[in-house]
């Protein structure tokens, strides 16, 4: 996707950079070869952007075109709004705190260039302000207030001519920084569309491991993706891409679901979506939708602190007490009497007002069908952890996981396969992974999760690439639908 710099007058300046085409504000909005062009980055660096300003059309007319605005017309709005302000200046109370602690004025303006401000000491607020706020070139004002505690009193996009001239240096080493990132490898070839893999490197919660994510961009290349390995860092660049696929563990309360909700808000095709991790994000919600359309589960119940009595009667002991929200065997512990019960259940209530609880079923294993746009990918048997009755035996900073057998789909319990994609149809058409027990030789669902492992020699093991290059096929496909959705056509859009 190619890169264009629009400006009131690029006479004046002074930017000149390989690959990047700098016009004027009167060309980019009159000259139809711009409304005709293939799919560009857009960045609005006009000295206005007011409501029906050039600076205003510049970016309202790239959206139109199919192009990527930078900034938005919906993050101009959002600055103009004092509410906005104040609720991002409680968000990064910490960072505003601890960046300006030391100043002895009341008050500070701090202009920032592509995230980045002169004085390095001040990246870490300049880069969250820019990612909340994704603009070319900012100016924030910030105010102590009587309580001797500093916060944001104003935020404003600025112009390349608001720029003061000792900046200028700066300002264009930035343009030049953030023009010639490259991504984690550089295709060979000129490809039509740009996907962004949100990765959290050395995590070992991460759903793919390295040798998955390098098969998952050589896939992408093949489908035609320019692909780049973005961060928690990238916020603020989720606009410059067509699609985006998480490979990070997903929650509602957790960068990854701004990431989803930002992309899709954006027009770009996500996995995974956020209505799929608000929905397999929590199983309380997951239970009641379970049961209202009367999918074979353990035995469960739902409590509150004055209903916890009720798991006696109902489920017995032992039982399984869950979280809503935990991920990867955490938040899931065995409850073996009722004394243990009333030590453990205090502490939970204090993170969530409701708490799950099952029916203890020992099995030797759970399957893991994968399933993508209601179609299954994989079987797996994920085997117990060595003398512990769950998958993931934690023992403080050290895990011990059991052994993974995989199947091919065809090879594995028709019941099962069958359960498996009915269930993940309630959530979506997107990537899901569902947890399935055979209680009594038939099979019952434990759970459903958005944000499945297809990490290399595990989920892999029957279909190799082929996996990776189902994904990348359907998000190549959905790219291609939004294209036609929004009447553009194959190189005359936002490639």
């Amino acid at each position: 996707m190619r890169a264009i710099i629009v400006c009131n007058n690029p006479q004046t300046l002074g930017i000149d950079l390989p690959g990047v085409q700098v016009v004027s504000a009167r060309d980019y909005l009159a000259d139809p070869a711009f409304s005709a062009a293939p799919g560009a980055k857009v960045f609005n660096l006009c000295k206005s952007y007011r409501y029906q300003t050039a600076g205003y059309y510049v970016s309202l007319l790239a959206m139109a075109r199919g192009h990527r605005p930078l900034p938005a017309v919906s993050t101009i709005q959002d600055l103009r709004l004092q509410s906005v302000i104040r609720v991002a200046s409680q968000d990064l109370d910490r960072l505003i705190h601890r960046a300006l602690k030391p100043l002895r004025s009341d008050d500070f303006s701090l202009s920032i260039y592509f995230g980045r401000n002169l004085a390095a000491r001040y990246d870490d607020l300049t880069l969250a302000l820019f990612n909340q706020f994704p603009a070319p070139f900012l100016r924030a004002r910030f105010q102590r207030t009587p309580g001797r505690d500093w916060s944001l009193h104003s935020l404003r996009i600025i112009g390349a001519s608001d720029v003061p001239e000792p900046h200028r240096p700066f300002m264009i080493e930035q343009a030049r920084r953030y023009f010639d990132r490259s991504p984690r490898r550089r295709p060979r070839k000129h490809l039509p569309h740009d996907l962004a893999i949100l990765h959290e490197p050395g995590s070992h919660t991460c759903p793919s491991n390295p040798r998955a994510i390098d098969r998952f961009v050589k896939s992408a290349e093949s489908h035609g993706f320019r692909t780049e390995i973005i961060t928690q860092d990238d916020y603020g660049r989720v606009s410059e891409f067509d699609a985006l696929f998480i490979r990070a563990t997903t929650a509602v309360n957790h960068y990854t679901f701004k990431f989803a909700r930002r992309a899709s808000a954006e027009g770009l095709v996500v996995i995974d979506d956020p209505d799929s991790i608000l929905k397999c994000g929590n199983k309380v919600y997951l239970n009641e939708l379970l049961q209202r359309h009367r999918l074979r589960t353990p035995k469960t119940i739902v409590i509150a602190r004055d209903t916890a009595h009720q798991i006696v009667k109902q489920i017995g002991f032992p039982c399984v007490v869950k979280q809503p929200d935990g991920s990867f065997s955490t938040g899931v512990s065995k409850l073996e009497n009722e004394q243990h019960m009333n030590e453990c259940l205090p502490a939970l209530f204090e993170g969530s007002e409701l708490l799950l609880i099952q029916e203890f079923v020992p099995t030797a294993f759970d399957w893991r069908i994968g399933v993508l746009n209601g179609k299954p990918m994989y079987a797996c048997r994920y085997h117990m952890a060595r003398k512990h009755w769950q998958i993931v035996k934690r023992d403080g900073h050290r895990t011990e996981e059991g052994n993974v057998d995989t199947l091919a789909v065809e090879d594995a319990p028709t019941a099962v396969v069958r359960l498996g994609v009915r269930a993940a149809s309630l959530i979506g058409n997107g990537l899901y992974g569902v947890d399935i027990k055979e209680l009594k030789r038939k099979p019952a669902v434990i759970e459903i999760n958005d944000n499945p492992n297809v990490d290399a020699g595990y989920e892999d093991k029957v279909l190799g690439q082929a996996l990776y290059d189902r994904i990348m096929a359907a998000m190549l496909e959905r790219v291609e639908q939004a294209r036609t959705r929004t009447g553009l056509t194959p190189g005359n859009g936002n490639a």
